[in-house]
Order: structure tokens, then sequence, then C-alpha cells
């Protein structure tokens, strides 16, 4: 009998999925990035629940405030990469004995800052005792069914673009983990990377406007999984040939050794948007997410082939299919 250490969190998710009945016509198929329900009028429900473990989630220097916060910036990341204005959200903590009134205090306003920063409300929920914190939530959007990005569009010859930059979130972690160095012009921008991520929703609903983007995915996983995610759903392949490597993290990778591919493709805990944006409407991608303050970096290109390749430095290499996965990662986040 296997156990949960060798089935890992995306096996574990595909055995549950297959042991429940599918909805008739659901708008969006099991494997994305959100849930949704038709209410007709040309409408969705959009709904994503997410869940932040304080022993996975929540590493040493993180406050439980930023960590409440952190639990409500996971799904709005998620509709906004659908292209889905969030609008209330219910959340549902387990409390750790030990915690003070001023704890409980500030996971409150932890999630009420993460929610109205994004214009959502938390309208209720529910506690527990547990061994450990959680706090779990679930957002609900309301969007037009046209406008609604899958992960299952994207077609060959469409571009592959990103909303920022890769590989800071891993360099914050290791200083935040490994209690490995960083110079001050650094290491407040890495660290507050991790402790502090923004969902990238009006760049999302920008995107969702324009029709440009064929398919999305919240980036949270890494950026090689991600692409491996848009991969399977699209049937498609992907070479890049310009990897969006962070300044900070090329110096901090030079600092002490590591590889700045390797944190920028497999370091996960990012919240951009990896989108594959159709080539006549690039610049209507764009401009419209230049509008709304963000910017679009192009790292490459959709292939027929489903193969994903990485062209650098007078090479070609494979991008492997790994990222954060719960159970198999063999030292925790924290």
């Amino acid at each position: 009998m296997s156990l949960v250490e060798e089935l890992g969190e995306r096996k574990i998710i595909d055995l549950i999925l297959g042991c429940l009945d599918q909805m008739p016509n659901m708008p969006v198929p099991f494997g994305d990035d959100v849930s949704a329900i038709d209410i007709g009028h040309g409408k969705l429900a959009v709904i994503k629940a997410d869940m932040l473990v304080g022993k996975t989630d929540v590493p040493h220097g993180m406050s439980l405030w930023q960590a409440a916060r952190k639990a409500v910036v996971m799904n709005i990341s998620d509709l906004a990469a659908k292209g889905v204005q969030p609008l209330a959200l219910l959340a549902s903590i387990g409390v750790p004995r030990g915690l003070s009134r001023k704890d409980i205090q500030q996971i409150g306003k932890g999630l009420n800052a993460g929610a109205r920063e994004y214009n959502a409300y938390v309208l209720g929920g529910d506690t527990n005792e547990a061994s450990d914190l959680v706090i779990s939530c679930s957002v609900l959007g309301i969007c037009q069914k046209r406008h609604l990005i899958r992960r299952s569009g994207a077609k060959p010859g469409d571009y592959v673009a990103v909303t920022g930059f890769f590989g800071k979130t891993a360099s914050g972690l290791k200083i935040l983990i490994e209690n490995l160095s960083a110079p001050p012009e650094i290491r407040e921008e890495l660290v507050n990377s991790v402790l502090m991520p923004h969902a990238r929703l009006r760049e999302g609903l920008a995107l969702a406007q324009t029709k440009a983007a064929t398919a999305s995915i919240d980036s949270s996983d890494g950026l090689a999984w991600s692409l491996h995610e848009i991969s399977l759903a699209s049937n498609v392949g992907f070479v890049l040939d310009n990897l969006p490597v962070a300044q900070e993290a090329k110096k901090f990778a030079k600092i002490h050794g590591l590889d700045p591919v390797e944190l920028t493709l497999y370091g996960g805990e990012e919240y951009e948007l990896l989108a594959t944006i159709q080539p006549k409407l690039w610049q209507d991608a764009e401009k419209a997410v230049e509008t709304v303050g963000g910017f679009l970096i192009k790292i490459g290109r959709v292939m027929k082939e489903k193969t994903l390749l990485l062209k650098a430095v007078g090479k070609t290499v494979s991008i492997e299919a790994r990222g954060w996965e719960h159970f198999k990662q063999r030292k925790s986040k924290t």
C-alpha cells in the first residue's frame, strides 16, 4: 500500500478527484486553478479554496498578520490568473494552543488586510482547535463567461509571458530558512518577496478584458511546474529564450555559488501570472497591463511538440517537471 509520502500532493489530488461524480456541463474542468458554476445570463460564479499550514507555509520570520494575509493572497492569485475579480471570502482557522488574544487579533487583521487590498471582504468562516496553525480560505468571484482564461487554450505560435521576474522568493527563503547572508541592498527585497507576496489581480483583469490571453496560470508552485501544467492542459510544448531572472536573485546566486536558473525555474512561491498571448494581440495585452501599473515580459513561444526547452548561452536544455509539492519535499519550507 502506497503511503502519502510516496504518492505526493498531485497524485493525492488525482485519487480524490477520481472518486467524485463530475457535475454536468462544468464550465471549468477538474485540474484548473479554480472551479466555477454557470449562473446564467452569460456569467460564472468562480470559486477557489486554498489552505495555509504553519509547518509548510509559514517560514521563520513571518508574523501571524503576514501569514493570514498570505492565506488570502494565495486564493486571490488563482482568481487573478483567470481574470476574475474576487468579491468575498470565508476563512476557516485551526488554532493551536498557546496563542494569545493579541495573536488571534493579528490573524483577524491580516485576513482583513489581505481581502481589502483587493477590494474584497471576509464574510465569516469557522474556527477549531488544531495541532498547527491552519488558515483555509475560500474565495468567490463573478465574471463574464467569455472573459474567463483557462489553462487549456494555449496554441502553437503563441507568445509566453510573465508579469514579473523570478528567483527572489527562492533566495528569500534561503535567507529565512537556511540563514544565508545577503547584503542590505538586496536582503530586504528578497525577504519581503516571501513575507509580503502580491497577487497580480489588476494584470489578470486587464488581460481578460483584451481577450489576448489564450491560457493563464498562477505561478506559485514554480515557473517550471506552471509551464508543465499549461503544457498538459493545452497539449502543447514551450521553448523559452528569455528567462526572467531577477537581478537580486542573480546577485544572491553569485554570492553563494548558486545556480540562478535553478532559483528561477524551480523555486516557487512567486505569485506572478504565466500566460500565453496571441501574437496579433500582443501589443494590446502589453498596453493593457502597463495601463494598470504592471508589465509583461515575453519569455518564449508555444510549440506543437510537447517538450519544454530552455535556450540559453548557446545551448538547449530540458525544463524538468518539478516544483513545490507537499509530502515529496525533502525539507520543509519552514
